[in-house]
């Protein structure tokens, strides 16, 4: 079974109508820590990398994806506000929220190797796995950067029909889309990495009941892609669980 149905990123006609919304299936369910506010989400070698959030509570882990385990972990400093992370070679790279600052770590040993900066606030960002790195701010617009020198290579609003969509947060590059939270909503946009058009967007308000997440904050935030076995995974910030699903 395939991870999700192709669109097609470069129809200009069919942006003439808002982009069709998407139902999901779950094909498998994983447990989560329930201590872990979940910012960015990375699948690698069979395991999970994580980052999360809050300050004096970030951090940078290896989970094991059967048992939710935290195998290695790296404290982040209290001042700072982990948020989005992407796998480039064999380095983990590690957003903050508003220190303009990011992290980068040797992907074994979580050994610290150097840092990079950026002008706007940092959300999420992906990696297209050859020559770009996507990164959010909480805005509509997202920001490409060189992954070796992490210069500013282009901006991109994000379109639906003409209404810009905001909120930007948790990104993932999956088959040539980039997929990304919209902060806040069960929402996840499917949008064209060439045009900022949303292609299709993913209703997962019936992934985890509201009645059992502790509002404002247990958001849905948290995508993560197997490009191998085309699987995509799907949790939130302190959420028990973590989902396989696949998109119609």
């Amino acid at each position: 079974m395939i991870a999700c149905a192709p669109t097609s990123p470069s129809d200009t006609s069919a942006q003439r109508k808002p982009a069709p919304v998407q139902s999901f299936k779950v094909i498998a369910t994983f447990p989560h820590d329930t201590s872990s506010f979940t910012q960015g989400l990375v699948f690698a070698d069979g395991q999970l990398y994580e980052s999360t959030g809050l300050e004096g509570e970030s951090t940078l882990r290896r989970v094991d994806l059967a048992t939710g385990q935290t195998l290695q972990r790296i404290d982040v400093a209290a001042q700072y506000f982990a948020e989005g992370l992407a796998l480039v070679g064999d380095e983990l790279l590690q957003l903050t929220w508003r220190n303009q600052i990011g992290f980068v770590y040797d992907k074994a040993t979580f050994q610290p190797k150097r840092t990079f900066s950026y002008k706007t606030e940092g959300w999420g960002i992906a990696y297209d796995g050859t020559s770009q790195l996507v990164m959010s701010d909480g805005s509509d617009t997202l920001t490409f950067l060189d992954p070796k020198t992490f210069s500013v290579t282009k901006t991109l609003r994000v379109q639906d029909v003409g209404r810009t969509v905001g909120n930007l947060n948790e990104l993932e590059w999956i088959e040539g889309e980039i997929w990304a939270n919209v902060w806040m909503t069960d929402r996840i946009a499917r949008i064209s990495p060439n045009t900022g058009a949303v292609n299709a967007w993913v209703d997962l308000s019936a992934l985890f009941p509201q009645s059992q997440r502790t509002p404002p904050a247990d958001v849905l935030n948290g995508i993560a892609y197997d490009k191998a076995a085309r699987r995509i995974f799907i949790t939130g910030k302190k959420w028990p669980r973590l989902y396989q699903i696949t998109v119609s």
